[in-house]
């Protein structure tokens, strides 16, 4: 006996509904279309108040198409069975990822499948409680208020876990430590409302690295005291706005929703930031929530060289007007704007802390800035360089010329200077010459981290109500705060911070409780960071501490620690001992150099030019796998050893007689790379004593010839015999390599109106073993 089952009232209602604001919308549209093309005539305005908006529809519409279809195309993955999952991104998983990783990694996810009724029930209190207000007072500052969510609902869909690693190593016996590959594209639905307007939230995607970290082990159920959940680096994160909010999901204004998104959660739960779950009550707050890094990386973003051109000038491409934006986890630091120019010199420093050396890089990315106008998107994206911190601290300093991704030439100069954390007071005065001598005002020399727990006794701002308090923080520059407790003369906070320390011999930490309500001040603290000089370890643990301008009996319960930064290699015997980093001018080898001399920085452990051709000069090349340049190092400090490299010498011009080519490649089975280095070309024929060509290099990976695939250099001036001397990648799998064919074309910039080819040469890739550098001098060839 079948039963059928007659549509409610409700849905013919909702389908109703629908259709009428169907019809509503698309009639508003016809009639806004209408009115507009009726006003345009009315007012005898140019046909072009037609055409922009017209084209303007255009672009937007094949954005938002092409966005759909990375939207799409994740929800096939989110929806496939897990070890298909894995199996198609090995390529991409993290090196640790092996077979046994997959088959535990589909035990997690049907583990999470079962658990994700309640999941959703958790991450909508997180959203609400701790994710909300944030979101709020960020979108108020673009006087976007009211900020608030409706439902939130992340539906039937879990998200995947790609890869997992359990480290054994280097943790202590008293926690648990383990890595996910987390991968979520599921059918959510999220609503809110902004300003009085109601929008939406569909598509949303989130894939990155999540730490969790059980600790501290105990002997009671449930085992674990606690957990630490927390993302290594940004994870990617993007969505589609529906309903009314459909109108900012414009290229630049939906820029700003997202950033915000993005940065609400690094707040929140990317290193050095960590989201703490407290399971047991023996477990003290203190013992999850305190900060724990491991040191601090200082950074030196030098200058860049080459480039791309972006701005747009009167006899087309003029230069760009670059900046570089440092990020390590959460933290973030910008360069100053340096105008018309493609090789800026920034000479800017920085330092993060670091909480986690393993799996955590450091990215630098390079923009042109533009003038912003509404509804303009972000400044035009000029590559990309990333180097992992681990590579870092294992040399304790690192300098050199880095290769942008994502660009089509384009290097940046970067030195590293990696600093440990010591408990040793008298380590004070090394670190202190050292920044003397760099003569950088915005170093530090030692960390600062203060646990705020409570507050007792507090007194009334208002005799009507108990205050809302909240405590502001401030070591020099830096100003931290906690989140505001709702009526209550007794707060528990219960929040860890880190400063960075300019000097402790000077510095003081200030403290202030203010209430919510009137913006007052109901309580002060100043704390000299050099008394911690002579504590134990340097800190204090869950001490009392009375409040200045506050009632007699209020006290603020703080724990405190310093720790003095220490270069790695003063750990070392004497006369291994590096010197100082010094402020010296970086000279990098160019095109219109002179010098027979180019110096090479080796780097450990990697091997060395096994193949060399007709009287070629070099005698050594190594790839440094953190870097990816193999053309330079252009600093040279004391302790240093560099290799000389003497430019080899070709006295042919080969069959052709169109001159000969020197190039080095590589490929990084580590990096998935595939490394080009274009050194110079020699005997050029000058047919023309009045017409020196003006030559730079091209490269394409054929057979596609596909634009993303073009490589160039930059050009140089009247010269038969230039000189390159740069270096570009390809990321690509070592199994796509096979048909891979390298096209090299020498070109004048002289000869824009005719075939402007000098000569050409093509390598078939898979002839060549490129596991091992390949150096060689190549005939150039007419163009094919």
């Amino acid at each position: 006996m079948s039963v059928s089952k007659e549509p409610s009232d409700t849905d013919v209602k909702k389908t109703t509904d629908f259709s009428i604001l169907g019809i509503l919308t698309s009639t508003l549209k016809k009639v806004s279309f209408i009115g507009v093309a009726y006003l345009a005539g009315y007012m005898q305005w140019s046909v072009a108040w037609l055409i922009g908006p017209l084209v303007f529809s255009v672009i937007r519409e094949h954005w938002k198409q092409s966005r759909d279809q990375r939207r799409n195309a994740a929800k096939l993955v989110a929806l496939s069975s897990e070890k298909e999952v894995v199996l198609a991104r090995l390529n991409d998983l993290p090196a640790w990822v092996f077979f046994p990783d997959i088959e535990r990694a589909e035990w997690l996810n049907r583990i999470m499948k079962q658990l994700w009724p309640s999941v959703n029930l958790f991450v909508k209190q997180i959203v609400r409680d701790s994710i909300q207000p944030k979101l709020k007072e960020s979108l108020e500052k673009f006087k976007l208020s009211g900020f608030k969510f409706e439902r939130i609902i992340l539906g039937t869909v879990p998200f995947r876990i790609g890869g997992v690693k359990v480290y054994d190593k280097n943790i202590d016996r008293n926690e648990i430590v383990m890595d996910l590959d987390i991968f979520y594209a599921g059918d959510c639905d999220i609503t809110f409302y902004l300003s009085g307007i109601k929008g939406g939230i569909k598509d949303f995607q989130l894939h990155g690295m999540l730490r969790v970290v059980m600790k501290p082990l105990i002997t009671s159920p449930p085992l674990v005291g606690g957990l630490q959940v927390f993302f290594l680096n940004n994870p990617d994160i993007d969505f589609d706005l529906v309903g009314i909010a459909d109108v900012l999901d414009i290229p630049g204004l939906s820029d700003i929703l997202r950033r915000i998104v993005l940065e609400t959660v690094a707040n929140l739960m990317v290193l050095p930031n960590k989201f703490p779950i407290k399971l047991s009550e023996e477990v003290e707050a203190i013992d999850l929530k305190t900060p724990e890094p491991e040191g601090v990386l200082r950074v030196h973003v030098v200058e860049a060289k080459h480039l791309m051109k972006k701005d747009i000038g009167m006899l087309g491409k003029g230069k760009s007007d670059p900046y570089a934006v440092i990020t390590v986890g959460a933290q973030n630091f910008k360069t100053k704007v340096i105008d018309n120019t493609v090789d800026p010199k920034w000479d800017y420093w920085c330092e993060a802390t670091v909480s986690s050396i393993e799996a955590q890089y450091i990215d630098c990315s390079c923009f042109d800035w533009d003038p912003k106008v509404p509804g303009q998107a972000k400044d035009d994206f000029l590559g990309r360089a990333t180097v992992e911190i681990s590579n870092i601290v294992a040399k304790g300093t690192e300098n050199t010329w880095v290769v942008l991704e994502q660009a089509k030439h384009g290097m940046i100069h970067l030195r590293f200077t990696w600093l440990s954390l010591s408990k040793d007071y008298n380590d004070l005065k090394s670190i202190l010459a050292e920044t003397q001598l760099l003569q950088v005002s915005t170093l530090s020399t030692g960390l600062f981290t203060v646990f705020v727990d409570s507050a007792k006794n507090l007194p009334q701002a208002r005799m009507s109500t108990k205050p809302d308090p909240y405590a502001t923080l401030r070591v020099g520059g830096t100003t931290q705060e906690t989140a505001h407790i709702m009526r209550t003369i007794h707060p528990v906070w219960e929040h860890g911070f880190t400063f960075l320390v300019a000097n402790p011999e000077n510095d003081s930490f200030y403290l202030n409780v203010i209430d919510k309500k009137t913006n007052s001040d109901i309580g002060h603290f100043t704390f000299k960071i050099k008394s911690l000089a002579d504590k134990p370890d340097l800190q204090v643990i869950k001490q009392p501490f009375s409040l200045s301008k506050s009632g007699p009996e209020s006290k603020i319960v703080l724990s405190m620690h310093l720790k003095i930064l220490k270069r790695i290699q003063e750990e070392q015997p004497q006369s291994n001992q590096p010197a100082p980093l010094e402020r010296t001018e970086s000279t990098i080898s160019t095109a219109s150099t002179d010098s027979n001399q180019v110096l090479f920085k080796p780097s450990d452990g990697l091997p060395s030019v096994s193949k060399q051709t007709e009287s070629s000069g070099i005698e050594e090349l190594i790839e440094d796998s953190t870097v990816s340049s193999l053309n330079s190092a252009p600093e040279v400090n004391a302790g240093e050893q560099l290799i000389h490299r003497n430019p080899s010498v070709t006295t042919s011009a080969g069959e052709a007689g169109l001159g000969r080519i020197q190039l080095t490649l590589r490929y990084s089975v580590q990096r998935q790379r595939l490394i080009i280095v274009v050194h110079k070309i020699a005997n050029i024929p000058l047919k023309d004593p009045s017409n020196i060509p003006d030559p730079y290099v091209k490269l394409y990976l054929l057979p596609e010839r596909a634009k993303d695939s073009k490589r160039k250099t930059q050009v140089i001036k009247d010269n038969c015999n230039p000189v390159f001397d740069e270096t570009f990648e390809y990321v690509i799998n070592q199994a796509e390599l096979v048909g891979k064919r390298l096209e090299v074309t020498v070109c004048s910039q002289k000869q824009l109106f005719t075939n402007n080819s000098l000569g050409q040469v093509i390598l078939d890739l898979s002839q060549l073993n490129l596991t091992q550098p390949y150096n060689a001098w190549l005939d150039l060839e007419p163009q094919e």
